[in-house]
């Protein structure tokens, strides 16, 4: 991954060389003895020169070359052999020695700035003393000429780190320019979820944090989107049990005693039922609303209690378990055992008596698979992609209901990074597959 953390942390350590860098080579350009030395032309080729000469033609050819550098750059050059001796007459005036000797080498109090440089001949091995004595305004001369390569590389460094610096400013405001109106996109119900296509797509931490808020984005407004629908259906559903109950109740007011008598069981079966709604809808918008920690879930123990209540609610059919030992994983066991009552209570709807209704749990990988199958009639496949909505029922279906169950335990699945799979079974029935990952919010591989 190409981390923002890394790009930022090679731009500043870049800056930082370069300005460390620009301050040595310019405090060496300033100051410094060596750098003078180096790179003044009347200095970096002389020693060798002056060698060569002296030992090839003698001490007047020597002499001349002191004297042409003294015209060409105005540096007197005084040149003594390793005892101290002066090899040739220089170019420095004895009056001018003797001024220096008086000043105890005080260059501050000194007309001119003095150098000195050893140079060994490769020829003979003998090593030379040459002593220099550049004149202050040929010195700022010289440094006024030879600061425009530094400046330059100052410039070019500025620019540089100019263009560095508006690069990783740019990598942070635009992506953070793109959140902020995704955000208020979002706060206005009008977030489009292609918005941040192109964020999503680096691989730094503003594509992660893209594809988060992508993530999010989508869970909001399908939450909002159900909740709308919730709303509707719920108001849909609820207008057929009231209207009922006031049809009821406008009869009952108009009858005599003994025909109301006969209308109380009515008007209780209608409250019942509206009752069972109610209760069905707070149980769909408890699954997520509930902030709980997950807990550690005994599978096994749950199945065998939901079985055994099955099997007390509903004598004449036999439900039969055949699940793996040891079924544990993090989750919520109030929604667990909610979701596959209701698949039990859906089976028991539609499968005919003196048919056993088979539940089953199997441990795949890193999920556990909870199956319940019927053999009733099944559902035509059209319909199979819609049922598990809230108040959808396949048409033809005469079994009490509300088409809540299957949605419950959608919701449920849902919550804990899982899924609901309905289908019809190749030897008849319809089973319902509740995957639960081991771990609630997991990735699971298929």
């Amino acid at each position: 991954m190409r981390s923002l953390f890394w790009r930022i942390l090679a731009s500043f350590w870049l800056a930082i060389a370069l300005v460390a860098g620009l301050s040595i080579l310019l405090g060496h350009m300033l100051n410094q003895d060596a750098w003078i030395l180096s790179r003044h032309p009347g200095l970096n080729t002389l020693p060798e020169e002056w060698t060569q000469t002296y030992e090839a033609q003698g001490e007047e050819a020597a002499q001349d070359i002191l004297e042409q550098r003294k015209r060409q750059y105005h540096i007197d050059v005084q040149v003594l052999n390793e005892s101290g001796d002066p090899l040739v007459r220089g170019t420095f005036p004895r009056r001018a020695a003797a001024f220096e000797a008086r000043q105890n080498n005080d260059d501050r109090r000194l007309p001119w700035r003095r150098l000195t440089a050893e140079y060994t001949s490769e020829k003979t091995g003998d090593t030379y003393l040459l002593i220099y004595r550049i004149p202050h305004p040929e010195l700022d001369s010289w440094h006024r000429e030879s600061l425009l390569w530094p400046l330059s590389a100052l410039g070019i460094a500025l620019v540089v780190l100019t263009l560095f610096s508006l690069f990783v400013t740019l990598s942070i405001t635009r992506p953070l320019s793109r959140l902020r109106g995704a955000v208020h996109d979002l706060g206005q119900t009008t977030y489009q979820q292609n918005s941040l296509v192109k964020l999503a797509n680096r691989r730094d931490e503003f594509g992660v944090l893209a594809n988060d808020f992508n993530r999010m984005g989508s869970r909001l407004q399908s939450l909002i989107g159900s909740q709308r629908q919730l709303l509707r259906d719920v108001s849909h559903e609820l207008r057929s049990p009231l209207a009922r109950l006031r049809i009821a109740l406008a009869l009952a007011e108009r009858a005599n005693p003994e025909e109301r008598e006969k209308l109380w069981p009515r008007l209780t079966r209608e409250c019942d039922r509206l009752e069972a709604l109610i209760s069905e809808i707070l149980v769909l918008a408890r699954v997520d609303a509930d902030n709980a920690s997950a807990e550690d879930v005994d599978l096994n123990a749950l199945l065998n209690s939901l079985q055994k209540d099955a099997q007390l609610g509903s004598p004449e059919q036999n439900v039969r378990l055949d699940a793996e030992p040891q079924l544990n994983l993090k989750g919520w066991p109030t929604m667990i055992e909610r979701a596959v009552d209701n698949l039990l209570r859906n089976a028991q709807r539609f499968n005919p008596v003196g048919q056993s209704i088979e539940m089953q749990a199997v441990r795949q990988g890193e999920r556990i698979v909870v199956s319940v199958r019927d053999h009733g009639p099944g559902v035509d496949a059209e319909h199979l992609s819609q049922l598990g909505e809230p108040f959808y029922r396949a048409p033809g279906q005469t079994a009490a209901g509300h088409g809540l169950g299957l949605a419950i335990a959608r919701r449920a699945a849902e919550r804990h990074g899982g899924s609901l799979v309905l289908a019809n079974h190749p030897d008849g029935g319809f089973i319902a597959s509740l995957e639960l990952p081991l771990v609630p919010g997991a990735v699971v591989q298929p």
